[in-house]
């Protein structure tokens, strides 16, 4: 092989094997995310360097099966088919042999150039379970290199495998499905080479045969594309006939002949214990996915999570403020030394300090908020926190996955919102995408944390806080509820997902997860933000000669244009403008505050406003940001998802109307508590 190609290696593995990890081994800091070709599904690539070779590295979606019942599967096998990579290293779980080798089979009869990654080894070795590598590279026919990427062990080895695996790809490979369905197998696989050629010769014609009997729709529609000769009855013939053989689906026969060939071979490769001990996990399980215990648990570990973002991030944030402050005195001793024009001094200091700034004060407790969700991500338990909140959620016309989902949105909506393809049910994965709105993402957390940290103490800002949670949770569950019932009526859709087994997450996988997500957040103060909190400047500071930032400004009559819409909720019309300003994206409503209420010599952002505000009015704004229109990206994958404009506008409509309705309603019940 010449040292100067560059290869082209995938990552294909279940759900909870360790890729990620892996991917994150042998890329380093080599990486970059985005969407598949025409899917909202993340893409990451990276580069992997080893010796005198060169690679590109792509993560595929992790999957159970290359039969397309999700979008992730899809994008996997068409990957692997369409793009023919030099080797897919297929990540299998050691301690969980048998489920997943299925998979190492389908990419086997795929025809993909595969290396086994035996991961998980010290799992499977902690279990008792002892496997003979040398016999299943032999059975299987491929490389299988033991690995633990959490530890790096294996991965020179692995790699090495691969490169080798590039020079001399080993495709050959068929399972026996007996002697009543091969036959039938072969005069379909005949019928294929006469009639569709050029298929046969890109996919194999007994992969094509096997998935037409499997009845994969598109696979079938390839088939119709390619040669009009090749949806005859002839064909629907050949494929009914298989499919009576058995008097059930062939494809359950085919399924279950591949799992009969799986089982002979753990069964020659590996030892297990006489009598399985209950393992750490399950021990652990019994008492976290309990019925009763489950969801107290969880909302516990959400409550203690929004304590630490307060009390163990307010020394930071004062510290940062007053860097912020010193660095705002200092410029603006610098503006009035030099003779510099007012309006420079009002960019530098009021539009970018002050509407940059601000964001970034609060850096710490979105850090804090990222660390504690990928502690509970990588250690395993947000998977049984799915489990234990499906009974509730499906009394709420929601999906297990839907909870899914809306943790995702804790960091942000987008993804959150993509996340959902994973559900198969489009009714359910519409609902799901309707009301991820109402998750607190990053985002609108940084303005929680920016208000809570104003009006109330530390300790008493992080249940504030939490009370917003549990009343985003409530209206989760009830417009979930509502529009199952009454929009998207029907019956509910199962719901399974894998318990992987507990970890102590990695300390390097924790702070790349957390700094990688934070930096996002950061990226954007200083990109997108900037741009807005100019523009918002510019508004504030014209038509030349007014009073900055007053009601005769720009900014100040688009305010009150507004403001006869939210006065009733107890905002000004900086606070209209605020929130009008945060449909672009919600960190802007803290940098049109750092602008509009202009701090120059008057101490911070948040004594200003203390004086300018009641706690109840902040907490109404609070509720007011939760609700109401999510961020243009928001609403834009949105429209992606749905497929139809029409959910973008109801998604807008609905928002505003509760939003404003739950705003007053809290603002109403202050009152009658007495509260200003």
């Amino acid at each position: 092989m010449s040292p100067k190609k560059r290869l082209k290696i995938a990552l294909a593995g279940n759900p909870n094997t360790g890729k990620s990890t892996l991917f994150n081994a042998l890329t380093g800091g080599r990486q970059s995310i985005g969407n598949w070709p025409g899917k909202t599904v993340e893409k990451k690539t990276g580069k992997l360097k080893h010796g005198n070779a060169s690679a590109d590295i792509i993560d595929l979606p992790g999957i159970y099966s290359t039969t397309p019942y999700s979008i992730e599967e899809a994008i996997a096998r068409n990957f692997i088919v369409e793009e023919s990579p030099d080797v897919v290293i297929d990540i299998v779980d050691a301690s969980n042999l048998e489920r997943n080798l299925y998979l190492a089979v389908q990419l086997r009869e795929l025809g993909a150039n595969i290396v086994i990654a035996l991961n998980m080894m010290d799992v499977a070795r902690s279990r008792g379970f002892k496997i003979d590598v040398k016999k299943l590279s032999r059975l299987l026919g491929v490389p299988v290199v033991p690995t633990v990427a959490n530890k790096k062990e294996g991965i020179n080895g692995l790699v090495d495998a691969a490169l080798k695996a590039a020079e001399s790809p080993e495709r050959d490979f068929s399972i026996d499905y007996g002697a009543d369905l091969e036959p039938k197998i072969k005069e379909l696989q005949d019928h294929i080479c006469r009639h569709a050629r050029q298929l046969a010769g890109k996919y194999g014609a007994r992969w094509l045969a096997v998935k037409l009997i499997e009845r994969d729709p598109e696979i079938s529609g390839k088939m119709r594309s390619a040669d009009d000769d090749i949806c005859t009855p002839e064909l629907e013939k050949f494929i009914t006939k298989a499919g009576k053989i058995y008097g059930e689906d062939a494809d359950v026969e085919i399924a279950g002949k591949r799992y009969a060939f799986i089982n002979g071979v753990v069964r020659a490769c590996m030892e297990r214990p006489a009598i399985a001990e209950a393992t750490a996990s399950d021990r652990i399980d019994n008492f976290v996915t309990n019925k009763y215990i489950g969801i107290p648990l969880f909302l516990a570990l959400m409550y203690l999570t929004y304590q630490l973002v307060f009390i163990a991030g307010d020394p930071f944030v004062s510290l940062i403020e007053s860097g912020l402050g010193a660095l705002s005195s200092s410029a603006a001793s610098f503006f009035a030394a030099s003779g510099s024009p007012e309006w420079v001094f009002t960019l530098i200091v009021s539009g970018i300090l002050g509407g940059i700034g601000n964001v970034l004060v609060f850096v710490p407790n979105i850090l804090l908020l990222f660390l504690a969700i990928a502690i509970l991500e990588d250690s395993g338990y947000m998977a049984r926190a799915a489990f234990v909140m499906d009974r509730l959620m499906a009394r709420f016309g929601l999906h297990g996955k839907s909870f899914i989902s809306i943790i995702v949105g804790f960091g942000c909506n987008v993804p959150a919102i993509m996340s959902a393809r994973t559900i198969e049910d489009e009714k359910y994965r519409i609902v799901t995408v309707l009301v991820n709105i109402l998750v607190p993402c990053s985002a609108r957390m940084a303005v929680f944390v920016f208000l809570a940290s104003a009006f109330f103490a530390p300790e008493v800002a992080g249940q504030v806080i939490w009370s917003l949670v549990l009343l985003s949770f409530v209206l989760i569950m009830s417009l979930g509820y509502l529009f199952k019932k009454f929009l998207l009526p029907g019956p509910r859709a199962p719901f399974v997902i894998e318990l992987p087994p507990y970890r102590v997450p990695s300390p390097r996988a924790l702070v790349a997860h957390t700094l990688s997500r934070t930096w996002l957040f950061i990226s954007k103060a200083g990109t997108f933000i900037l741009g807005v909190a100019i523009l918002i400047w510019f508004l504030a500071n014209f038509p030349e000669g007014v009073e900055y930032g007053s009601a005769e400004s720009y900014i100040g009559m688009l305010g009150q244009a507004l403001n006869p819409v939210l006065a009733p909720l107890g905002f000004d019309w900086k606070g209209s403008i605020a929130l009008i300003f945060g449909l672009a994206a919600k960190e802007v409503v803290i940098s049109a505050f750092g602008i509009l209420y202009d701090v120059s010599g008057e101490g911070t952002l948040q004594a200003v406003l203390a004086r300018e505000w009641t706690p109840l009015q902040a907490y109404v704004f609070m509720v007011f940001t939760l609700i109401y229109v999510p961020c243009f990206a928001t609403l834009a994958v949105i429209r992606k998802e749905t497929g139809s404009w029409r959910w973008v506008a109801f998604t807008v409509a609905y928002s505003i109307v509760l939003a404003w309705a739950v705003s007053f309603a809290v603002l109403q019940m202050g009152h009658a508590m007495g509260y200003a």
